[in-house]
């Protein structure tokens, strides 16, 4: 049969032999998802889900992480998560600017994978695109891990302080976690399965997030206190782009349109779906009503949950992983977290740690359980892998899962502590009490609504007549920025 003209190569010059079409389109598509997921995604759930006088602030702690991730990605950071092998946990770090670079067909030089004896058991990855989208694509993942270690800081991190810790963070435990486990350094090597990123992003972002939260210190007292959202409508439509986003974060792994990854869309959903149902069934049981924030948290745990092994598990086995994704970090936010000392005097903002990293190692440990051989023969380098539950080496998957986690875990609370000791010696990583009190108003020169108030419900009895000066109680001045009303 003859091939119609569109779909064969050497018809210009910017159609090479081995370009596919579609694989290069769903790509960059699933990127540009994924880079929803961020922005405007998490700048307007993170917007909205806090006080307001801390709107602006959130927002744009998340909107800076995904501009510098960006410029640190694309001159150093790539080819030291992606590139050739420097150290087992780490690739060498160079540029990827350059034309030559970005329009040769992709290939992760690293990812070739051997037997004991040597031999080469699957040859490295050579997607059938140009470095340009695999460039773009791991940079979008790279940036939302920032932006989700972000939701622990929230309400109090100095913005100078962040601004300094995103590139170092990014520089020296991302790319070590994205090395190790996807571009061909140890765990990768070894076998340890994550099909998306619920240990190279959630579980790093949740142990980071968790660890800097420490180091940071609390928010004020107030704020502790009470922490309304300002918006709950616009933190739906942010969870909302969350969601449907996750079919590239999930579905964009397999770095080809193919079978695997119409599998890892729909077990995305699956599992979202039935974690959130879940988490809502039990505060209706434990609180009597349905928590709108809680039913976010549980699509949340869902999507993370099932990130690891998206397109490595069946349907039934993503209901599961959706029932324990949404009553185990149920359980440790709404139970363990209020029993526990050390969890109550480290400041989690949104409860990263366990919508990210309790829910991140979960996914990970039952995808060493439920991970089927066929489906993982689709994607997977190692050969014969399969989870515990189909016998075999599945007992040994569920073991390296365990080590594999552990690494992450470890690997960041030492480099995030040693981050933010480093950066505390140049600038307070904690605002200054002034800017605690007042918030975006004494941080940014901004506010986002130009209403009285912290968001709290009106009382005429307290809070007198409406003014829309926004003024604040404590300093009785206007705002000052350029939402200052004329």
């Amino acid at each position: 049969m003859s091939v119609p003209v569109a779909y064969q190569g050497n018809t210009s010059a910017a159609v090479a032999d081995w370009l596919n079409k579609g694989d290069n389109a769903w790509q960059m598509v699933a990127a540009t998802l994924v880079g929803l997921q961020s922005v405007p995604g998490l700048v307007i759930l993170y917007g909205s889900i806090v006080k307001k006088k801390w709107a602006v602030n959130s927002a744009f702690m998340a909107l800076y992480a995904f501009a510098a991730v960006w410029l640190c990605w694309v001159i150093w950071a790539y080819n030291m998560s992606f590139g050739d092998k420097l150290l087992p946990l780490w690739g060498k770090a160079k540029p990827a600017l350059g034309q030559k670079f970005l329009i040769k067909q992709a290939e992760l030089p690293a990812t070739a994978h051997y037997y004991k004896d040597g031999t080469l058991e699957t040859g490295m990855s050579t997607p059938f695109y140009p470095m340009a989208s695999m460039v773009y694509f791991q940079c979008v993942f790279a940036a939302i891990t920032l932006i989700l270690l972000a939701g622990s800081l929230l309400g109090r991190m100095n913005i100078i302080a962040w601004m300094l810790f995103v590139p170092l963070w990014l520089t020296f435990s991302y790319t070590v976690g994205a090395f190790s486990l996807w571009g061909g350094g140890f765990l990768f090597q070894w076998g340890v399965i994550d099909y998306s990123g619920g240990y190279v992003i959630h579980l790093s972002s949740g142990i980071a997030g968790f660890t800097s939260a420490y180091w940071v210190g609390p928010r004020s007292t107030k704020d502790r206190e009470r922490f309304p959202p300002n918006n709950v409508l616009l933190m739906l439509a942010g969870a909302g782009l969350l969601w449907m986003g996750w079919a590239g974060f999930n579905g964009g792994d397999p770095y080809s349109a193919n079978i695997d990854s119409s599998v890892a869309v729909l077990n995305t959903n699956i599992c979202a779906a039935t974690s959130l149902l879940v988490w809502t069934c039990l505060d209706v049981i434990f609180f009597k009503k349905p928590s709108v924030i809680g039913a976010v948290q549980g699509m949340i745990t869902g999507l993370v949950c099932i990130t690891p092994g998206a397109g490595l598990v069946q349907g039934w086995a993503a209901i599961v992983m959706g029932i324990l994704s949404g009553s185990i970090p149920w359980f440790t936010m709404m139970i363990v977290h209020k029993r526990s000392r050390i969890l109550q005097q480290v400041d989690d903002t949104l409860g990263v740690f366990h919508t990210h990293a309790v829910a991140g190692l979960l996914g990970g440990l039952t995808t060493g359980l439920f991970a089927e051989p066929t489906l993982c023969s689709l994607f997977l380098p190692v050969t014969n892998s399969r989870g515990a539950v189909y016998g075999g080496v599945g007992g040994v998957q569920f073991l390296k899962q365990i080590v594999g986690g552990l690494f992450i875990i470890g690997w960041n609370l030492v480099v995030t502590t040693i981050i933010c000791l480093v950066i505390n010696l140049l600038v307070p990583l904690r605002m200054s009490e002034e800017q605690l009190l007042i918030g975006d108003d004494a941080v940014h020169g901004e506010e986002a609504y130009a209403l009285w108030g912290d968001g709290e419900r009106y009382d005429s009895t307290r809070h007198g007549w409406y003014n829309d000066d926004t003024t604040h109680a404590a300093q009785h001045q206007p705002a000052t920025g350029v939402t200052q009303n004329v």
